[in-house]
């Protein structure tokens, strides 16, 4: 009975180890950029790779002056206009307005303290998802350039 036992555990090991070598994606998408070689060794927790989820939808982060951000509010409907495909019009709508500005997200933010003040006017991560059918923008490919106009009234 111990033999057995400890064959038993011995093939517990190897499996756990071999669970060891399967890797999962956490959710479905397209693989943007692989950073890893075929028979480089790795370790847990690093980067292996970057995708693009697919069930999360498309969205756009625009960038606005913080005097420009007065009239906006989640659930505006927005157009889109892409560098891609000019003429083309994607619609999109608000989601969700920064909690700060992106330099207060900066590696290293300013700080104005030094006695001299120059006025700098910041500006607000804006982020607009998409709610064209996904047939019409699946052209559309993450870090593309965008014209967003917000429609006032909306």
């Amino acid at each position: 009975m111990a033999e057995i036992k400890r064959r038993q555990a011995v093939l517990d090991e190897i499996n756990l180890k071999i669970s060891y070598s399967v890797i999962t994606a956490p959710y479905d998408g397209k693989m943007g950029k692989k950073t890893i070689q075929k028979g480089q060794l790795i370790q847990a927790g690093q980067t292996l790779a970057f995708m693009v989820d697919s069930e999360e939808g498309k969205w756009v982060v625009a960038n606005y002056k913080e005097t420009q951000i007065r009239h906006m509010h989640l659930g505006q409907t927005v157009d889109i206009e892409t560098d891609a495909f000019p003429g083309e019009v994607f619609h999109g709508e608000i989601v969700s307005l920064s909690a700060a500005t992106g330099s207060r997200f900066s590696l290293l933010p300013p700080d104005n303290a030094t006695g001299n003040f120059v006025k700098i006017i910041q500006r607000v991560p804006v982020r607009i998802k998409l709610t064209d059918d996904v047939k019409k923008t699946q052209v559309l490919r993450a870090g593309m350039n965008a014209v967003v106009t917000i429609k006032k009234g909306v």
